[in-house]
């Protein structure tokens, strides 16, 4: 606006009048101010520009990050069961109980009708009768720590309702429950050995849990499980709290999977085995033991059982005792010793060097550079004499065996227990297998000591499902077979969607002579050192074994008892193995220690196979003569 003066006229009309004048100059604060309007609007303007179009793209995608999340989709480990499909181990849920130190300041608790915070003591004596533990005990161990605690762990559903029931009462923060999918297994120790534990993560430790820990798992994890086609997980809208959106699911998202692993293990077979193998071990406080059962048509084993075992399900009160965890019929080597004659006959049958008919003469003592070499039996009978093959099996003859295994060259004998599997692995599924040890072939070669023990099983070192395998040849018509455990998996309706690999069956002998020698082990039990393991009506093929144990330098006082049986023959389905460590007692040898077990399961198959009788005249009562 302009500026108006007035001024008086000195005429009779005169009016006041309105001049105009300059407008005075802005003040200098409102040129300020009008300035640092215009430059904000100016950086406004920029960072809008600068929001908006150069990191857009960038801004965009971290609103994304914070608002979804790669979610891992969880489903339950698969179920285990045996071949008949009862279950064996299954994923049950199971509850962690976090403590949060920061957040006790916040719970309040009216005592007397006051107000008043939540203590540590009052967290303690609230959930440590719950979860078992001493209150006092409790407060110390909480007492000082700054981030999240673990206070019980592998809790029940019981416990777990207890305790929100006490966290909804309280209105407690600073308690949190944390549900997670944990293995049990139904038959605690029975299949410790075959099936393993996992750990409080979930992840195999041994066994089946172990090797097959990528079956297991729906969703593997790809740094353990390369070879697993990579999982890519869908990404999920979250809440302020990290809660998943259930409106903006995608389809899929919790799903389900049904398939389960079948095993060849029969439940009853391997129930009866552990039984028989445990009465034995008391009956001669032996240290340790093992029993199998395979079948001659695929490899199968319908039993495993080793003892002393442990509870998988309580695995952490293992703590010292490691050897538990240890299924020794895999990893532990022993020298077989006569059990082991049926295999070298073989090999003396297959390269021609001996015949059915053979006749060998036994000394009953030999001596081999300067090393004296005696029949079990030598003080009792002295030299037997003349005898054929199945004699010298039949009466287990370490001298007999000497002299047959002697019509080989060593480097051919050598050759062929190389090429039978001797000092290498069986290939069995269950992980920490030991391969065999045999002395090198210079060494064998040279030294007619090693050629001569090896004749009657020492000087070398198998484990037991070698040895299984081994016997597993001659009732095989001469093929090796791989012994395991898994059978395949398979969806609900029983359908296989996933075999395992294994190398075919390998020829290593002529049906020939694999009948030939089953046809020796046949009287084994009939009349020799079997005979207590003898089944009426039936015929099979046995062979017994007592061995010294190997230590430095010698052997020791301490035995290994074996027995294994082959039934039936003709045509046989089965080889069951039994094998006890140091039995002790004058009368503890494998006619009288393990023997009696492998009966025992033989007598179990016959029933639960329906096997006819060969010889069924022998079932019959004998009718007492007349007086």
């Amino acid at each position: 606006m302009f500026g108006l003066s007035r001024k008086r006229s000195l005429g009779r009309n005169a009016f006041p009048t309105l001049v105009p004048t300059a407008p005075p100059s802005p003040p200098r604060r409102l040129v300020l101010v009008w300035l640092l309007l215009v430059i904000a609007g100016l950086a406004l303007m920029a960072r809008l520009v600068y929001l908006q179009v150069l990191v857009a793209a960038e801004l965009t995608e971290k609103a994304r990050m914070q608002q979804t999340r790669q979610y891992r989709t969880f489903v339950a480990r698969r179920r285990i069961v045996d071949r008949h499909g009862s279950t064996l181990a299954i994923a049950v849920p199971k509850y962690t109980l976090y403590f949060y130190p920061t957040l006790l300041r916040k719970d309040r608790v009216t005592d007397k009708g006051r107000e008043r915070p939540v203590t540590l003591e009052d967290i303690a004596n609230w959930i440590g009768p719950v979860t078992g533990q001493n209150p006092k005990a409790l407060v110390e161990r909480l007492r000082g720590v700054t981030g999240r605690v673990t206070v019980a762990e592998l809790l029940p559903e019981t416990t777990a309702g207890q305790l929100r029931e006490l966290r909804t009462q309280r209105q407690l923060s600073s308690i949190e429950l944390e549900e997670r999918a944990h293995r049990y297994y139904l038959q605690d120790d029975l299949l410790a050995q075959v099936l393993g534990y996992t750990d409080v993560s979930g992840r195999g430790q041994a066994g089946v849990e172990l090797s097959y820990e990528c079956l297991l798992n729906p969703v593997p994890d790809p740094k353990i499980c390369p070879d697993t086609p990579r999982q890519v997980f869908p990404s999920v809208l979250i809440n302020n709290q990290g809660k998943i959106l259930p409106a903006y699911a995608p389809p899929g998202l919790l799903s389900v999977d049904n398939k389960r692993l079948v095993l060849t293990i029969d439940l009853r077979l391997q129930r009866l085995g552990r039984k028989v193998l445990r009465e034995q071990m008391q009956r001669y406080n032996a240290k340790r033991g093992a029993v199998m059962v395979m079948e001659t048509r695929t490899g199968e084993l319908q039993a495993l059982i080793t003892e002393p075992s442990y509870n998988p399900n309580r695995f952490f009160e293992y703590a010292g005792r490691q050897e538990l965890f240890k299924n020794w019929a895999v990893s532990d080597l022993y020298e077989p010793g006569s059990t082991f004659k049926p295999v070298n006959i073989a090999i003396a049958l297959e390269t021609g060097n001996i015949e059915p008919n053979t006749v060998i003469y036994d000394e009953g003592l030999i001596t081999v550079s300067d090393r004296q070499i005696a029949n079990v039996d030598f003080d009792q009978v002295g030299a037997p004499g003349s005898l054929n093959i199945a004699q010298v099996l039949a009466r287990s003859s370490n001298v007999g065996m000497v002299h047959i295994m002697r019509r080989l060259s060593p480097a051919i004998f050598y050759g062929w227990l190389e090429r039978m599997g001797v000092g290498e692995y069986s290939g069995i599924d269950l992980p920490a297998e030991t391969s065999g040890m045999l002395k090198p072939q210079e060494e064998f070669v040279i030294s007619r000591v090693e050629q001569a023990v090896t004749a009657f099983g020492q000087g070398f070192s198998l484990t037991p499902i070698q040895m299984l395998q081994l016997q597993g040849i001659l009732a095989s018509d001469g093929k090796v077979l791989v012994p395991h455990v898994v059978r395949a998996l398979t969806d609900e309706t029983g359908e296989e969607v996933f075999l395992p690999e294994r190398l075919p069956p390998r020829q290593v002998l002529s049906p020939q002579t694999a009948v030939q020698v089953l046809t020796m082990m046949q009287a084994v039990v009939e009349t020799g050192t079997g005979q207590s393991a003898r089944i009426p009506g039936y015929r099979y093929g046995g062979k017994t074994g007592t061995a010294q144990k190997a230590e430095a330098g010698g052997y020791s006082d301490k035995k290994i008892t074996s027995y294994v049986g082959i039934f039936p023959v003709p045509n046989p389905r089965y080889v069951v193995l039994a094998v006890i460590d140091e039995p002790i007692g004058d009368d503890a040898f494998g006619s009288t220690v393990a023997a009696p077990i492998v009966k025992a399961l033989l007598e179990d198959i016959i029933v639960r196979d329906r096997i006819p009788p060969t010889f069924p005249e022998e079932l019959t009562p004998k009718p007492e003569p007349a007086p």
